[in-house]
Parts: C-alpha cells; sequence; structure tokens
C-alpha cells in the first residue's frame, strides 16, 4: 500500500425498502456480500457474507439483518474494513438479492428499494433499484478493487440479474 495515496479504508453498504402492504406476503431483500482473490478475480467466490454469516475474518459483517422493511432506519447494514483484508483478496463485489419464496418479484414491485455505499460519512453512491434495475430480482451494487499500488478503490454501478439468489451468488464475480 502506498503511505501517501490512501484508498478506501472501510465503507458501508446499507439497504432500505418499505414493507409490504398489511394484505401481502413480505419483501424480504438481502445484502451479500462477495470476495475474490487474486488467483481468480472473476469468481467463483472465496467466501460470501449475507444473513447469519460473517466473514471467517470478520472484516465484513451484516450488522443489521430485516425480513420484512419493517422499522425505522436503515433495513440491512454491511461494514466492510477493507484495510484489514488479506493482501491476497482483490475484489469485493457488494449484491442486494430478493427472497423468491412467496413468488417472484422484482425491484419495480418493491416500495423504495435504496441502496447507499458511504465511506464515514462521505456517500459514495446512492441508487434506487426500483429506477436503476426495476426489472431484476437480483443486482451488483458495488465493487471495491485494489489498484497496483495495493488501495482500496470503489468502482460504482448497478448491474441487475434475473436469476434465484443462489445462482446470484456465483454470477456476481463476472461483474
Amino acid at each position: 500500500m502506498s503511505p501517501f495515496s490512501k484508498g478506501i479504508e472501510t465503507a458501508e453498504v446499507t439497504l432500505r425498502w418499505d414493507p409490504s402492504p398489511a394484505d401481502a406476503p413480505p419483501h424480504d431483500l438481502d445484502l451479500i456480500a462477495a470476495t475474490f482473490g487474486a488467483d481468480a478475480p472473476q469468481g467463483p467466490p472465496v467466501y460470501l457474507v449475507h444473513f447469519d454469516s460473517r466473514s471467517p475474518d470478520g472484516t465484513i459483517t451484516l450488522t443489521r439483518d430485516s425480513e420484512t422493511g419493517q422499522g425505522f432506519g436503515n433495513d440491512e447494514v454491511l461494514k466492510l474494513e477493507l484495510d484489514r483484508l488479506a493482501d491476497s483478496f482483490t475484489r469485493v463485489v457488494v449484491g442486494v438479492a430478493i427472497q423468491q419464496r412467496h413468488g417472484r418479484r422484482v425491484f419495480r414491485e418493491i416500495a423504495q428499494p435504496v441502496v447507499k455505499i458511504s465511506e464515514g460519512y462521505t456517500a459514495l453512491a446512492e441508487e434506487d433499484l426500483s429506477a436503476a434495475a426495476p426489472d431484476a430480482t437480483a443486482a451488483t451494487v458495488a465493487r471495491f478493487a485494489r489498484d497496483d499500488s495495493g488501495n482500496w478503490r470503489f468502482q460504482r454501478g448497478v448491474r441487475g440479474f434475473d436469476t434465484d439468489p443462489d445462482q446470484f451468488t456465483t454470477a456476481m464475480g463476472g461483474d
């Protein structure tokens, strides 16, 4: 890592959405982080972080997980301590998947699905997934990659996928 040029050391990805109507099944959206090594930067992931899991070294954690979108504030919060990741990791891709257990749903059918990526108090990106990927069931929302000096850089962009959550996690590396 360059001693003079700092990259992103820690980042936070938050997701919020409005609950489904009272007479409808709940909408369950999930943040997912996939890590990739230098030997296979396009996949498969070395490991995934999602509900009920965290990275083996504790550098990526899901600190809040909602199955309904109810409550105040963020429904899902993913913290990434990129500066603590081993040098063997070169990419981290973050995505959002809609659980499909109550029938097929796409982002335009979810009220206000908004993802925000920040570094400290600095917002790096904010996207409304119902506009950015309206017909998708999952989307990659952030990519972090090491540059030539070993510093982490953020790559903005939303890419929608029409797939179930399990297949999405294998497709994330190609983004």
